[in-house]
């Protein structure tokens, strides 16, 4: 019997994708189809697959055709999974001509020609077709432009800025420049703001008002009754309301909070969360501290402890006697079983890690937690340490961007952060911009 096998992701699957696999078929008698794991296609660059691995894997069976079918999880297992099936021949499609020559030392290696003009990037591409426009001054929109690139189906076409010459050339090549935001949403599905959190307000609601979607890094307002009235405005108009906290949709965190729900370190009692640095003198055009690293210190507080503390106690450290411009935040809050602790420091420089302690262990974080693709979970006996480590690509970005086009395309709600965690941290925000209960130092 001679066995085949052959490998894809196969979202969305369609003739190219069924012509290609009755090819395969007819290679041999035995036909296994590997269908690639959600994680092993980010690290092979494809990260908006539209289906989930189940959902490929059913269409694959349906279609009748593969006698078998495996998940390839890992760098090097089409290897592994030659000798273990004892495979004659392995086969792909012809763009991949030369990738898998060294294939032959196992099997024998084949490459199929593809069916032209048909791909599921194409056919994600049309569906999705999402015009992108960015609103703000920071050189941080550089980065959202350049990631935008791995996400099919999202195209920016203008911004509203005060300081185009100081961004990137991929931002000053776009077609629309303007400072006047109603310009903007004349011409874009969905906006991206990144401008001072005070700004917020009156962008998304002249956003919304204009039948458009919103992205906005956190804080979303810096008032609660405002988060309040925009996120009905956004649901009576069927609209996606989502913050950008790039943190949350880094696959390691996300892991990580898998693995704590799942008892891995027991009870949890403790988070203590550092997000700290150091800048040389104060620019009133930049976002305080608190707001700049407040919302992702305050993340995973929430994600694992919930918002239902008892009481908070909260020390600051400020630049100047106005009390405006924070240099250091310490806060503390008690749970009724926990207790946690953050640090946001703009001026102030400290180990920027994440610990969370449990009644069996401990997960360590290090620095700077916030963008790691590693953590530990370790125990009293050091051997029972393990260590995870996820690919970040982009600091979180274009996964942040998939999560937001497929909201749209969908009208389902794929952010990783819920809209009561959204509203504690505006809660939080309020508060400390209204001096309430803090201790200066």
């Amino acid at each position: 019997m001679i066995k085949v096998i052959t490998y894809g992701t196969y979202d969305l699957l369609h003739y190219g994708h069924i012509r290609l696999l009755k090819r395969a078929k007819a290679l041999g008698d035995y036909l296994i189809v590997g269908v690639t794991a959600d994680d092993f296609d980010k690290i092979r660059g494809k990260i908006n697959v539209q289906q989930s691995l189940m959902e490929r894997v059913e269409a694959i069976r349906a279609t009748g055709i593969a006698n078998e079918i495996i998940i390839e999880e890992y760098e090097g297992q089409k290897i592994d999974d030659i000798k273990r099936y004892d495979v004659d021949i392995f086969t792909v499609g012809s763009d991949w001509i030369g990738e898998f020559d060294y294939l032959n030392e196992y099997c024998r290696v084949i490459y199929l020609p593809r069916t032209e003009g048909i791909s599921s990037s194409e056919i994600r591409e049309a569906k999705r077709a999402l015009t992108l426009g960015l609103v703000g001054d920071s050189m941080f929109l550089n980065k959202v432009a350049s990631e935008s690139k791995y996400v099919n189906g999202v195209c920016i076409v203008g911004i509203c800025t005060k300081k185009a010459d100081s961004l990137s050339d991929d931002i000053k090549a776009l077609p629309l420049i303007t400072d006047k935001l109603e310009e903007l949403l004349n011409y874009v599905d969905a906006v991206y703001i990144r401008t001072k959190p005070e700004e917020h307000y009156q962008q998304i609601k002249s956003a919304l008002i204009h039948g458009k979607h919103v992205l906005c890094e956190s804080p979303i307002t810096i008032n609660a009754e405002e988060y309040e009235e925009l996120a009905r405005i956004a649901h009576n108009n069927n609209l996606v309301l989502m913050e950008a906290i790039k943190t949350a949709y880094a696959t390691a965190y996300a892991r990580l909070l898998l693995l704590l729900k799942g008892d891995k370190i027991g009870d949890i009692v403790s988070v203590d969360a550092t997000c700290t640095r150091l800048k040389k003198e104060v620019d009133v055009s930049d976002w305080n501290g608190i707001h700049e690293w407040g919302p992702t210190a305050l993340l995973p507080v929430f994600q694992i402890l919930g918002v239902n503390y008892k009481d908070r106690l909260v020390v600051a450290k400020y630049q100047d006697r106005e009390r405006i411009h924070d240099s250091f935040v310490k806060m503390d809050f008690i749970y009724n079983n926990a207790v946690a602790s953050v640090k946001v420091g703009d001026g102030v420089k400290s180990e920027g890690e994440l610990i969370v302690s449990g009644t069996k262990g401990y997960a360590y974080v290090p620095a700077p937690w916030w963008k790691t693709d590693y953590f530990e979970i370790r125990y009293e006996n050091a051997s029972e340490n393990k260590r995870y480590f996820y690919q970040l690509d982009g600091e979180g970005i274009r996964y942040e961007l998939v999560a937001f086009s497929k909201s749209i395309e969908t009208g389902k709600n794929f952010s990783n952060i819920s809209s009561v965690v959204s509203k504690t941290i505006v809660d939080i925000m309020e508060k400390f911009d209204k001096a309430s209960g803090i201790i200066s130092i």
